[in-house]
């Protein structure tokens, strides 16, 4: 028995760890709900977060989804090239990219650039009282920095989600005419065949919820920051890591519901 209470409590710690967590979670996104509802927040924040968020992010995310969208052709090539099965060529690259592969790569690419970055600046202006300061000057820090944050992650990983699905289609067309000698018209006949809007609409709504994610984690993990620069350091390693468990379970979840009531 004595050689089973050492792993029993570190189960223990990390329960009780694991639960204060999702409390400190279910309480951040508590109080941005209660900020929009009525609306009560910095709109000159906003549309800086738009900026920052999403202006800043749209190279990253063509540079990814133009590979992805190649790489799901190269991948389904040789059995295009065995069959001939040219027209389902776009189908399947664009099922696969609309529907999946392109919200979480891009949502993880997301999670990576902004989240951490957002989970570094709240963290250090926790650790360097700047936060204290705008309470003392009767300004909610929700209302003033998480909620512009919330809206501008949510509103624009759904926007470059799809600004994402279009480069990664241009990618995969591009790649089937270079390198399978698939005439990209072919490709995109595929896609428009393949009758895959309801797969893009289901991509968007793992955005908007990856976005949510995202956007709670790492500010629940930035303004809890303690222990200086150290402590902002581990904050933003379990924010990104945080961010990454929050995109694979909503994947799941709104995949579910899809496949089971729509």
């Amino acid at each position: 028995m004595s050689g089973l209470a050492l792993p029993l409590r570190a189960l223990g710690g990390s329960l009780i760890e694991f639960a204060h967590t999702l409390g400190g979670l279910a309480l951040v996104l508590g109080r941005i709900l209660r900020a929009l509802v009525p609306p009560r927040f910095d709109r000159d924040q906003t549309w800086l977060n738009f900026f920052k968020v999403g202006v800043k992010s749209y190279p990253i995310v063509v540079m990814t989804a133009l590979f992805t969208g190649a790489i799901m052709v190269i991948q389904s090539g040789q059995y295009v090239k065995q069959t001939g099965a040219t027209g389902l060529l776009g189908w399947g690259a664009g099922y696969a990219v609309l529907a999946e592969i392109g919200p979480v790569l891009i949502g993880l690419m997301f999670s990576g650039r902004v989240g951490a970055n957002n989970t570094a600046e709240l963290g250090t202006m926790k650790v360097t009282e700047q936060i204290d300061a705008l309470r003392a000057l009767a300004i909610e820090p929700i209302n003033y920095l998480v909620v512009p944050r919330f809206l501008a992650m949510v509103v624009m990983l759904v926007l470059l989600t799809a600004l994402g699905d279009l480069f990664a289609l241009i990618g995969g067309a591009l790649t089937s005419e270079l390198i399978l000698d698939v005439d990209w018209r072919v490709f995109f006949a595929g896609v428009i065949d393949g009758h895959l809007l309801d797969e893009f609409f289901i991509g968007l709504a793992k955005a908007a919820g990856f976005g949510a994610s995202i956007s709670v984690v790492s500010c629940h993990y930035g303004l809890t920051v303690s222990g200086g620069a150290t402590g902002v350091g581990r904050a933003v390693n379990a924010a990104v890591v945080t961010s990454a468990i929050g995109i694979f379970v909503f994947d799941y979840v709104i995949t579910y519901v899809a496949n089971r009531f729509l």
